[in-house]
């Protein structure tokens, strides 16, 4: 029987998410971060449950479109990136501020 190995890089996960919308999901117990464009729902949990000692309910990652953003006269986009949302078993929640 061949065991499958976690692969966890510290590295998948750049950023918590914080806006209005996220912060009232976190009494749900959600938390939405911000993960490299490459990695997957399996390495993402595997992550999140290493890092920060809890259980994953369920993962939604999306791939967030560009933007187009404009300063004076110039047009830009802003870049792309992957938002992975995660809710956690009800026992269990991630500290992201300071009290």
């Amino acid at each position: 029987m061949i065991s499958k190995k976690r692969i966890i890089e510290p590295d998948i996960i750049k950023y918590p998410i914080i806006t209005d919308k996220t912060t009232k999901d976190i009494e749900n117990n959600s938390y939405c971060f911000k993960v490299t464009k490459k990695s997957n729902k399996n390495q993402i949990k595997a992550t999140i449950e290493e890092i920060f000692n809890v259980k994953v309910k369920k993962i939604n990652t999306l791939n967030m479109p560009h933007k187009i953003k404009t300063i004076g006269k110039f047009k830009g986009k802003t870049t792309q990136h992957k938002k992975a949302i995660i809710q956690l078993h009800k026992e269990y929640t991630i500290k992201l501020f300071e009290d």
